[in-house]
């Protein structure tokens, strides 16, 4: 089959007949993908006999995919992002890398097969052991996004640990050539190479800082969604196609991209054009990968491929769950996690291969082996992580589970999501100033006890922007997320975020944490215990005979410096020690506050001093 309309369909059919029938039985939607892939290619039915051009068109779909992650990221947080990424990062790629690299030279040894024999080499066992150090950060990130644990701490760590490998990639690539016992006529020297990577990752930056900003600006005034659109596509395309010229990854550039404008007022408004192909491409990929394995040679050699799959994924599982451990400071559950999503081999790890072979360090046989290993492992990776979680839901801890949150929303002019003892106690108070207010809840049960006592409110999915559009939500004022499910409250925000970019929206907050999260999508956070528990105190104060004036004073003089200390404490979030740091100055300042209040403490004195003038 080689007409293009065909090849569609096919592709199209596959996907909606596989990934349903997957996802039925708990697999999830990238090994339907792969098995369709292995199905449809030259070692399946043979619809298509060569997979290297569907391989190389799909990649735009993992570009794509690495935009709206750096959409996500803005260049502050990137920068207090830097201890996960060089330190787990690194720790991952160096370790796994030489432990792999002395592991195949042993096994070489004990099989004393003649074809594994330039393993006894060094730099072909390093070389090896590198590119199977690598994880796929299309089936990593799918697989999380799948579970929604992208915002986990897990999640978090394995994003940090997937871009240093983007970035460890390039100087690896840079190596080959001077490593193998034949430089190809394109090989240049490294020095050469590292001022291209330099020059064109300069080139991104400072274009997308000068240039970006203005041309968007500049295609949004024509009022024409589909130039727009195609303005986006340019956007992602053309910071990939810079990076690649200067041979480093595509993916790469359209991620330095997405945190360029991460800032950006059309931050939203491009993840929403960027999704339906990205989705579209991503799932043509996994469908490539799927046709590269090599079933004759796993078929042949069932046994040795069984062995090269098992022993690497065991070695980057246990060195991944003890980078999790430390420096990576998750718990054992989420250190388990980690290493179940990025145990598998990556997409890199085809180019590492091929660009081996070039320089000949490695003949076709090994090369063949170490791809067919690396593709049955990303089969192998959503079992994988199926099978964890299972266990894990099976042996929760004692301990209460995190929530999670996903909400409906409507229309007047106050909109409120979720209908607990939160919601309630805001409606009833815009019910008694007649300003007119929509509810929309997703619990049925919660739904039918509320109609029954009088109450106006609607059951649905706020996340669907269908629903939003039918409750009037383009003419709501303000928006009150009250959800106390973490989850789906951020879920809700970001959906309303990015239709109604100009809307209020106040949100209920767990904690400091969930607070800066909502924080990062525009939301006003409101934590649902401080005020009440700074009521509380204030209480207790005049109870223990402080005058209510000063006691007022202080929970005043708390509130203000508390929300001052949250604002500065969001810009270092991520870094565990400036946060520590933080706390300490915090708290050493609210006590000099209060004391200058009562005339105590050194502000105390410079007060009285400046009265005294």
């Amino acid at each position: 089959m080689h007409g293009g309309l065909e090849l569609a369909l096919v592709f199209l059919l596959a996907a909606v007949i596989a990934v349903p029938v997957f996802r039925r039985f708990g697999l999830g939607a990238v090994l339907g993908y792969l098995v369709a892939g292995v199905v449809l290619g030259p070692h399946g039915i043979r619809v298509i006999r060569d997979a290297d051009p569907v391989l190389t068109a799909s990649e735009i779909g993992v570009v794509m995919m690495l935009f709206v992650i750096g959409l996500e990221l803005s260049p502050s947080r990137l920068r207090v992002m830097r201890k996960p990424v060089f330190a787990a990062g690194g720790a991952q790629v160096l370790s796994t890398g030489i432990v792999l690299a002395a592991a195949a030279m042993g096994m070489a040894t004990l099989l004393g097969d003649a074809t594994l024999a330039s393993i006894f080499d060094w730099k072909v066992a390093l070389v090896a052991g590198a590119g199977l150090a690598l994880s796929s950060t299309a089936v990593g990130l799918q697989l999380l996004s799948e579970r929604k644990a992208l915002a986990s701490e897990h999640g978090r760590l394995a994003f940090a640990i997937l871009l240093f490998q983007d970035l460890a990639a390039i100087p690896l690539l840079a190596a080959i050539p001077l490593l193998g016992h034949a430089h190809s006529q394109t090989s240049e020297p490294i020095g050469i190479a590292i001022l291209k990577a330099v020059a064109a990752i300069a080139a991104v930056v400072i274009g997308g800082r000068i240039v970006l900003r203005h041309f968007l600006r500049f295609v949004a005034r024509t009022r024409t969604p589909e130039v727009f659109t195609g303005a986006t596509l340019l956007t992602v395309l053309s910071a990939a196609w810079v990076m690649e010229l200067a041979g480093l990854s595509a993916g790469l550039g359209a991620f330095l991209a997405g945190v360029l404008l991460a800032d950006s007022e059309y931050r939203h408004e491009l993840e929403s054009q960027i999704d339906p192909f990205k989705g579209l491409l991503l799932g043509l990929f996994f469908m490539a990968v799927g046709m590269s394995i090599d079933l004759r040679r796993v078929l042949q050699e069932p046994l040795l491929i069984a062995t090269v799959v098992m022993g690497f994924m065991a070695i980057k599982f246990a060195l991944l769950f003890a980078v999790g451990l430390r420096p990576g400071g998750l718990s054992k559950r989420g250190a388990l996690q980690l290493a179940a999503v990025l145990a598998l081999g990556g997409e890199f790890a085809f180019v590492v291969f091929g660009e081996a072979k070039k320089a000949g360090l490695f003949d076709d046989v090994l090369r063949d082996r170490l791809v067919a290993a690396v593709g049955v492992s990303m089969a192998l990776t959503p079992l994988l992580v199926a099978a964890l979680s299972r266990t894990l839901v099976a042996h929760p801890v004692p301990k209460a589970k995190r929530a999670f949150d996903k909400i409906p929303d409507d229309h007047p002019q106050v909109l409120i999501a979720g209908f607990g003892r939160f919601g309630q106690i805001v409606a009833r108070l815009l019910a008694a100033h007649r300003t007119p207010f929509l509810v929309i809840e997703d619990d049925i049960d919660q739904v039918d006890f509320s109609r029954r006592f009088g109450s106006q409110i609607y059951y649905g999915d706020p996340t669907k922007p269908e629903l939003l559009r039918s409750a009037g939500a383009a003419g709501v004022k303000v928006f009150v997320i009250a959800i106390a499910n973490q989850e789906r409250n951020l879920r809700t925000v970001e959906v309303i975020r990015r239709l109604y970019p100009d809307a209020i929206v106040h949100a209920r907050a767990r904690d400091r944490r969930h607070a800066w999260e909502l924080m990062d999508l525009g939301a006003e956070p409101m934590r649902e215990t401080f005020h009440s528990s700074l009521l509380l105190g204030e209480q207790v104060l005049v109870e223990l005979g402080i005058a209510p004036e000063i006691a007022s004073q202080h929970a005043q003089r708390f509130r203000e410096h508390d929300q001052r200390v949250l604002q500065a404490q969001y810009y270092v979030r991520d870094d565990e020690d400036a946060l520590k740091q933080s706390v300490q100055e915090a708290r050493r300042e609210l006590e000099e506050l209060l004391s200058a209040d009562m005339g105590e403490g050194v502000l105390g004195e410079i007060a009285s001093e400046e009265e005294e003038e």
